[in-house]
């Protein structure tokens, strides 16, 4: 068996076990209280995890060029579409801009104003 055939397979169970401890960080993260710490921590981490993941799982260090190619390519577009579309629908007004119902804040009820029993209904 020549050089060039033979692939490394890397220690999964290693590679599993790093992983489960940024996944562990990561949900410990947000229990510091920074929120630039935190953000900056999470994707962070995220971005390790999505490499380990790669190039250990998805074997795209072993594959032939263009394919990572073709995976950065994938990437830049979703990128280009998310921030193409963040300033719009991030936002919370504009013009011609309704927020939506699921994403507004619940209406407060007023005292003496329940369903049941009051004075308008006549029970």
């Amino acid at each position: 068996m020549s050089e060039a055939a033979h692939v490394h397979h890397p220690n999964y169970v290693k590679v599993w076990g790093i992983l489960i401890v940024l996944l562990v960080l990561s949900v410990l993260g947000p229990e510091i209280g920074i929120k630039w710490v935190t953000l900056i921590a999470a994707f962070g981490i995220a971005v390790v995890k999505a490499y380990l993941v790669a190039k250990n799982f998805m074997h795209l260090n072993v594959e032939k060029r263009y394919v990572v190619y073709l995976f950065l390519t994938a990437l830049a577009f979703m990128a280009l579409f998310f921030f193409g579309v963040a300033p719009d629908v991030m936002q919370g007004s504009g013009t011609n801009w309704e927020k939506p119902g699921w994403d507004a804040p619940a209406p407060v009820a007023e005292p003496g104003h329940g369903e049941h029993g009051t004075a308008e209904s006549g029970h």
